[in-house]
């Protein structure tokens, strides 16, 4: 049996629901992925980080948040702020020691959001097609008057994604992010080493964003590596291989 063919093992939160994880023990500093938005823990990153962190001997976890993938709860109920939560919790009590956050697209906002409220804990930090404060430039900009108003009126919606199933749109994920927003803050207060890989080709989330994201860290140890012709999933295998690049040289930094 392949070790990505095995069921995850589950974490219960105060409220009841489970979130699906797989953790491989290891050397530290442990590696913890969070994916991104309507994705989940056996996609192409969070796999390939898996078995590469396996053949290094490096601890590693990776989850599905409520409503995304084998975890309980429901999609439209999910937040910035729960899944945020959501990822510190995992953190405190699936990891030991210090660790190394690699956050795809929502993901690297969540990976922020984590760095702030655990600093203690936090290694160094990889962003993949940073989606910081996305639910105001990708989902309710990109709204004509007519969809706000159905949204308002319904507070939920469907709307086609590229990428496969639709995007299942809340106003309360639009609404209770403007709490986390982080492209409005004068600084953030995140001090260790952090990478942040970008597709310029990608039409989601400009590659400017994580230019500014990287202006506000406290941390002098801070490269944005642009990918001229990557696209937003940076899931090919020349991605794939920056990534493991990117994070080895991070790791062996420790």
């Amino acid at each position: 049996m392949s070790p990505f063919d095995s069921r995850p093992e589950r974490l219960t939160l105060a409220d009841g629901t489970t979130l699906a994880y797989h953790r491989r023990p290891g050397r530290q500093p442990g590696v913890l992925f969070l994916g991104g938005f309507t994705s989940d823990m056996t996609g192409i990153k969070a796999t390939t980080l898996d078995y590469w962190c396996r053949e290094r001997g490096q601890a590693f976890v990776r989850f599905d948040y409520s409503g995304h993938g084998a975890s309980s709860g429901r999609f439209a109920d999910g937040t910035i702020g729960r899944w945020a939560e959501e990822a510190v919790t995992v953190l405190d009590r699936l990891t030991e020691g210090p660790q190394v956050l690699v956050g795809s697209s929502m993901g690297a906002w969540l990976m922020l959001l984590t760095a702030l409220a655990r600093p203690e804990r936090i290694a160094g930090l990889l962003g993949l097609a940073c989606a910081v404060d996305f639910t105001g430039y990708l989902l309710w900009d990109r709204l004509d008057e007519r969809l706000r108003e159905r949204l308002r009126r319904e507070r939920v919606i469907s709307l086609p994604s590229p990428y496969g199933e639709p995007y299942i749109i809340a106003l309360d994920l639009i609404e209770e992010a403007r709490q986390h927003r982080l492209l409005d803050r004068a600084a953030l207060p995140i001090h260790g080493p952090v990478r942040l890989i970008h597709g310029m080709g990608d039409t989601d989330v400009p590659w400017r964003i994580s230019l500014e994201v990287a202006g506000k860290l406290a941390s002098p140890d801070v490269r944005v590596i642009l990918v001229k012709d990557g696209e937003h999933t940076l899931s090919r295998e020349q991605d794939l291989r920056l990534l493991t690049r990117t994070l080895g040289e991070l790791l062996n930094g420790q």
